[in-house]
């Protein structure tokens, strides 16, 4: 039932993110050329899917999702070829003539801009790890649907065209405007694009300072995120459908005594029955390597669906406050892990090659956390307080009547477990049965132990007289890492406080009081996991970048227009951060991580089209400022096409929007939204700030770069009379 809301819930979106590209695309060029668009989402879907098929891959929630993410990027190159096609034929050219022209002109910049955007992608599909496992579907989906679009752009889509293509179908004074920008006069530019055109115009005066802001604003942006904004989480945190309440109680209990007080806990937690649609409890030993090893039982709950309960925290508090007055029971309440599971969020393992050292350590961290205060269910494993008899046996002693401790130990399990004699299978059972004899229940005490005899061969005799039983400390479990014995510390965070803050306020307290001498504390959990993911999308980005510099360096040759490029998917980040400042979300170091990557991608499609019509228009106009309002001119209505199609794809997850077009149902806030929300705010903020920069500041940075260069000829030339 899970599998099947969820998988819901994002085909729902998949279908919401499609009208509303179509919407935009046909309102833009048209019925005829936006269905020739349109093709080409189908089209590189079913493609896409049918070669995950073949690679044994499933249709999971994260191939679903990629498929949203793909959605407005996939008719970016569709884009480009039509709206060049529809230029021509309002020239005057045949539909066939300009669609091959639209096919030959704009190939190497498709292929160049899908080329970039899969190079950001291919990085991740390398991933290892908990986290990698569960995230490499999104690179491998984006690199097969974006493959399969090119092919749609540059081969289909123009196919098509010349056969039912139709010149005339986009807005007269569009298509007015785009002669105009060709060889008119622009200051008779009117509408958005004349406005564009002005504001441009106004920029290319003050170059350099639009430059030198943009990356101002760029530092302005991350100093304002660290001083107000969120802080950074690892995951999202989802809105759960299953939970386990652990009991925790000390003593040497009955299993009828640890039914008691598991039933307690049962029954208070059922004044919440609305709640859920089960209730499971069980007593005794609970198999679960997470839990504590003083856990007596664990009651586990299943929601019932989120728009029919309280959310999850008011919930959890509502048992915490219902069972606090329990007198020597400890209820810890885990929900279950939506994303990479990673146990309890804040772990701190501390290591000594003394043993005897650790229990103090130990109490010294737990010491911190009650003064830091915001950790809730804390735990170690510090062996249980109680005791356990010793049987130690003289072996020399032994020796001189005969007895082995073989014969010791089995003449002691007729007291403890029982001496199993042998075995037998019943007719009517599958499994054989045990046959084993011990003393009546009153006879198996400890004073027993010292009463026993064994047989000799000089018949039998007192163990007494060789044994010594003795009462230790009980032991639990011995853990060792490297060598090292280990203790762990375990603790989940109050509702509303984020994981990687109490972290560091914990390093902190353990800089100002340092564990014992010999003990090493080193953070495990989520807190390892984290760092593993930074480094990892840390090389992933840089992979990226360089990757994409190779494309477009091969693309322009020219290296400022591949660090033009590569600056403007930099400075994307201040839409991310901004967006988040906006939202007031943490920085996920997952999905905004992932974002920030995928942004690198998609900021370089519009900048590559951008630059490469600039580098056609400058061979035929010297001008260099004529030649970059004509390329902003010529350039605007695709670029805000293609940007808003990505936009309009991942705007309903942004906004937790789920549309049920069959029922008619809309809802916000589905849990299998929140999973992707952070990750879709990065993208459209992104994205609409690298838009900015796209049509304002990478023109001022190319003339920028004009200015310099008639400077230097200048000099060059005045150095040559010289």
């Amino acid at each position: 039932t899970d599998i099947r809301n969820m998988l819901s819930d994002l085909q729902n979106s998949v279908i919401a993110a499609v009208v509303l590209v179509m919407v935009v695309v046909v309102a833009a060029l048209g019925v005829r050329s936006g269905l020739l668009v349109g093709v080409a989402i189908p089209g590189s879907f079913l493609a896409g899917i049918l070669v995950l098929y073949a690679l044994g891959m499933s249709m999971n929630l994260v191939v679903l999702f990629s498929l949203i993410l793909a959605t407005g990027m996939l008719v970016d190159g569709a884009i480009i070829v039509v709206e060049y096609a529809d230029r021509k034929m309002a020239e005057g050219e045949h539909r066939r003539d300009a669609y091959r022209l639209a096919a030959q002109r704009m190939a190497w910049p498709v292929i160049a801009s899908t080329a970039t955007t899969v190079a950001a992608f291919l990085p991740m599909a390398f991933w290892t790890g908990i986290v990698g496992e569960f995230m490499k579907y999104l690179p491998i989906t984006l690199s097969i649907t974006l493959t399969a679009s090119l092919l749609m752009a540059l081969v289909f889509v123009p196919t098509l065209g010349s056969v039912v293509g139709k010149p005339g179908e986009s807005d007269p004074d569009t298509l007015k405007a785009l002669s105009v920008s060709e060889t008119g006069d622009l200051t008779q530019l009117k509408g958005w694009t004349g406005l564009y055109t002005r504001v441009l115009s106004r920029a290319l005066d003050h170059a350099g300072w639009v430059v030198a802001g943009g990356f101002v604003v760029l530092i302005a942006s991350w100093t304002a995120y660290g001083l107000f904004g969120r802080g950074v989480e690892f995951f999202p945190d989802i809105e759960p459908k299953q939970a386990v309440v652990y009991v925790h109680a000390r003593g040497n209990m009955a299993v009828a005594e640890r039914d008691a007080i598991v039933r307690e806990v049962e029954r208070r937690i059922l004044t919440e029955r609305e709640a859920f649609d089960t209730v499971y409890a069980r007593a005794g030993q609970v198999a679960d390597r997470e839990a504590a090893e003083d856990v007596i039982g664990a009651v586990s709950l299943e929601f019932k669906d989120w728009q029919l309960r309280r959310p999850a925290k008011e919930v959890f508090a509502h048992i915490r406050a219902a069972t606090a007055d329990l007198p020597g029971i400890a209820v810890e309440i885990r929900k279950k892990e939506e994303g990479p599971p990673v146990g309890k969020p804040v772990q701190l393992q501390l290591a000594s090659r003394d043993p005897a050292r650790l229990p103090l350590a130990v109490a010294h961290v737990r010491r911190g956390l009650d003064e830091l205060g915001g950790f809730v269910d804390v735990e170690d494993n510090r062996p249980i307080p109680g005791i356990q008899w010793e049987v130690a046996v003289d072996r020399a002693q032994a020796a001189k009547f005969g007895v082995d401790v073989t014969a010791v130990g089995d003449v002691v399990q007729l007291v403890t477990k029982g001496l199993k004699l042998s075995d037998y299978r019943p007719d009517d059972a599958d499994d054989e049965v045990d046959i084993v004899v011990r003393y009546p229940l009153d006879n198996r005490t400890v004073e027993q132990l010292s009463r026993l005899r064994v047989a000799t061969q000089n018949g039998s005799i007192p163990i007494a007289g060789f044994v010594t039983i003795r009462p230790t400390p009980r032991t639990g479990e011995l853990n060792r890492s490297d060598a090292k014995r280990v203790m762990t510390v375990k603790a989940d965070v109050e509702p509303g406080l984020l994981v990687d803050d109490q972290v560091t306020r914990l390093r902190g307290w353990l800089a100002d009081n340092p564990l014992p001498k010999g003990v090493e504390g080193k953070f495990k959990g989520q807190d390892e996991e984290q760092k593993k993911s930074q480094d990892f999308l840390g090389r992933a980005f840089l992979v990226a970048l360089f990757l994409i510099a190779m494309i477009l360096v091969t693309q322009f040759n020219s290296f400022y227009s591949a660090a033009l490029v590569l600056s403007a998917v930099i400075m994307s980040t201040i839409g991310v951060m901004l967006g988040l400042l906006v939202t007031h979300q943490p920085f996920g170091v997952i999905m905004s991580g992932i974002g920030v990557v995928s942004l690198a991608g998609i900021v370089v499609n519009n900048n590559i089209v951008l630059i490469d019509t600039f580098d056609r228009l400058a061979k035929e106009i010297p001008d260099t400022r004529e030649a970059i309002l004509r390329t902003g001119a010529q350039r605007l209505r695709p670029v805000m096409l293609t940007t808003g199609t990505t936009i309009l794809g991942l705007l309903p997850m942004m906004l937790m929007v789920n549309i049920d077009f069959l029922n008619r149902d809309v809802t916000v806030g589905a849990p299998s939204m929140q999973w992707w929300t952070q990750l879709s705010t990065g993208i459209v903020f992104g994205l609409a700030f690298a838009t900015l920069l796209t049509l304002v500041v990478t023109p001022s940075a190319l003339m920028l770069r004009g200015r310099l260069a008639k400077r230097f000829s200048g000099l060059r030339a005045r150095f040559r009379r010289g």
